[in-house]
């Protein structure tokens, strides 16, 4: 079952962010808490990073575009 990677809420009125450069691409292996995305809000740059350990298999949101707070932006292939 793959897991979503969010958008996380980095202040108590941050709505979006901005995907400003991802980090990984389609088909890397990322160890969990690893950073995988820079995205940037109003107030704030900061890191995304992978949930869990396993392999990027899909990005949803681009560079350049803005997600709502909680949006999946990518999902990953746990391993076993």
């Amino acid at each position: 079952m793959l897991v979503d990677v969010t958008v996380p809420k980095w202040g108590l009125t941050m709505k979006d962010a901005e995907i400003t450069k991802w980090l990984k691409k389609e088909g890397d292996f990322v160890e969990k808490d690893e950073p995988i995305a820079e995205a940037a809000s109003e107030k704030i740059t900061n890191t995304i990073n992978a949930p869990v350990k396993g392999k990027i298999v899909k990005i949803l949101v681009s560079e350049g575009e803005t997600a709502l707070v909680g949006t999946v932006i990518a999902q990953i292939e746990p391993e076993q």
